[in-house]
């Protein structure tokens, strides 16, 4: 010690720093071996695979087996953390612009759009491949002339050929507008088209034909978004798909769940149509609460519920939970008890008193085992009967309308839709449900058309899917979604 006091003060400082930094240095490199390594003792292959692709480049080979996407994409996948592949595939991506400007002077539109499609494909400035994929098209369709164009379209028309390949109506049509957005004949053309290609839908809708009805307006919409004949069949799907959620919310409220999910699955086949909202969270917690509830008796039906449950889009992690419960209710099963004794008495004022605390904090539907819907239903399950239980559920849902109201009026959407959701797991047949949905699903396009304007296009994103989620019948929807298209 005395040695070590008659050291010099910075001599001593430099030997405690240097030990500070030994011991900091063992976990450290215990913690960053794998990327020391690599970088340290690169793969072989990575940079055999790299030297390729840069000779590649060099030589002008950016696609194929042997192109330099190709191996720079596959030394990337080998090497995930090294910057020169993703620098590299930056480099293909500028190169396969500078290719179509120089097939673009050269009056080659075919092949600068394919170059423009590997520009893109590797994110090049989308600014940048818009524009000169606008001069290709417009080069495409002089290059074609634009009377034949219109004749072939007229044809195609007269034959029947809608947009059935690049050789419709329709495309043909479109084309001629890139060229000549105020060409009168061309859109004179693409009008009647359009009118020729949705006339089935208003019949299938009228039969209930939505699969049929949602595809002809789908391919109608890739051609102009704002036809005339477009609303009218928006409003035709919204309700047809609303009478459908009627349909599964009474079965729901009938209690028979198994019903309702058969009537899912049968639309869910139809892929064009989006389902009604009952087929998702709806229906999954009353096949939930079903399967619960047949376990101790019929416990083949409580699988095949839980299955139900599944196809309805319940988590696995929740299903996996009541899975586990239903087994341990099982070996723990006592005989049942009397609704009147009192102790299941006392249990159903204890879960009455929590779901009332839940209410107080706004925890209507999480979290998870201790929200309002969470207590309530325990108490229907310990008494369905109950006066108590029937009044706290009409309580409530009447709160939860409020709820809703409240946050709707003070612009707190998020917290409209929470307490929406919950007033519809409280009366899943209640009448006013669906104009509700329909009000909060066109305030969230309001303020997504708000935040668009603003340059927020994440949010206005956000605001489209919560609206879509909402009522995905709701009137502007589309158009919405087509302006934010265009934004990005």
């Amino acid at each position: 010690m005395a040695r070590w006091h008659a050291l010099p003060r910075g001599w001593r400082q430099g030997i405690v720093a240097l030990g500070v930094a030994s011991v900091l240095c063992v976990p450290l490199a215990i913690v960053l071996r794998d990327p020391l390594g690599r970088w340290l003792w690169p793969d072989p292959r990575y940079d055999a695979l790299r030297q390729r692709a840069d000779a590649a480049l060099q030589a002008g080979r950016l696609t194929g087996h042997e192109g330099a996407r190709a191996l720079y994409e596959a030394a990337l996948a080998l090497q995930p953390d090294r910057l020169e592949a993703s620098e590299g595939l930056a480099r293909v991506g500028r190169a396969a612009l500078a290719r179509a400007e120089a097939h673009l002077r050269a009056g080659d539109p075919a092949q600068a759009l394919a170059a423009l499609q590997l520009a893109r494909d590797l994110q090049a400035p989308a600014a940048r491949i818009d524009a000169l994929q606008r001069q290709a098209q417009a080069l495409q369709a002089r290059a074609t002339g634009l009377e034949a164009l219109l004749a072939r379209a007229q044809a195609a028309q007269a034959f029947g050929r809608l947009d059935d390949g690049p050789d419709a109506a329709l495309p043909l049509y479109q084309q001629v507008l890139q060229a000549r957005p105020r060409d009168q004949r061309a859109l004179e053309g693409r009008e009647d088209a359009l009118s020729d290609l949705l006339r089935p839908a208003t019949a299938a809708l009228a039969r209930g034909d939505l699969a049929l009805a949602a595809d002809r307006v789908r391919r109608a919409e890739r051609f102009d978004p704002g036809h005339a004949a477009l609303p009218a069949l928006h409003a035709g799907l919204a309700r047809a798909i609303e009478q459908r959620d009627v349909r599964v919310r009474r079965l729901l409220a009938g209690g028979h769940p198994a019903a309702a999910a058969q009537v899912c699955d049968a639309w869910r086949a139809e892929e064009a149509v989006l389902q009604p909202p009952a087929c998702a969270s709806p229906l999954g917690e009353a096949l939930l609460a079903a399967a619960t509830a047949a376990a101790p008796r019929h416990p083949r039906d409580a699988a095949r519920l839980l299955a139900m449950a599944a196809d309805a889009g319940i988590a696995p992690t929740r299903l996996q939970a009541v899975q586990r419960r239903l087994r341990t209710d099982a070996g723990d099963a006592a005989p049942a008890r009397d609704e009147a004794s009192p102790r299941r008495q006392a249990q159903v004022a204890q879960a009455l008193a929590q779901a009332e605390q839940a209410r107080l904090r706004g925890d209507w539907l999480t979290p998870p085992g201790d929200s309002v819907w969470d207590h309530l239903r325990a108490a229907v399950a310990l008494a369905p009967r109950d006066p108590r239980v029937l009044r706290a559920m009409a309580a409530l849902q009447a709160a939860a309308q409020r709820c809703h109201a409240d946050a709707l009026r003070d612009n707190n959407l998020g917290r409209a839709g929470e307490c929406l959701q919950a007033w519809r797991q409280l009366a899943p047949a209640e009448d006013g449900l669906a104009t509700a949905q329909r009000r909060l699903a066109q305030r969230w396009l309001a303020v997504g058309s708000e935040w668009l304007e603003a340059g927020r296009t994440d949010d206005a994103r956000r605001a489209l899917a919560q609206a879509r989620a909402m009522d995905p019948g709701v009137p502007g929807l589309d158009a919405f979604a087509d302006r934010l298209r265009r934004a990005r």
